[in-house]
């Protein structure tokens, strides 16, 4: 196993990791930035108040992308498996 196989499999593990942690990522930023506007124009400064909007957003992304994720985790975890012969050999 040479450095730049290592080097290949360690950039193809983060861009799978990329686009699974995305759309939670970006979906919770965005929904922060709307209560944190709403908490501006309204002059409520409750901490917690952000909370339960994010938790919810991450669960309604997981719900509906979340059979989509486990699929692209599963994809390349099998093909991982499948080139373990030859990156050893």
């Amino acid at each position: 196993m040479t450095p730049e196989t290592i080097s290949v499999i360690a950039q193809e593990t983060v861009w799978v990791a990329v686009k699974i942690i995305g759309p939670i990522l970006l979906s919770s930023l965005a929904v922060g930035l709307l209560v944190s506007m709403f908490q501006a124009a309204t002059s409520i400064q409750e901490q917690t108040l952000t909370f339960i909007p994010k938790l919810a957003t991450i669960i309604i992304v997981l719900m509906i992308a979340g059979p989509g994720m486990l699929q692209m985790l599963i994809d390349y975890f099998q093909g991982l498996v499948r080139e373990i012969p030859s990156l050893i050999g």
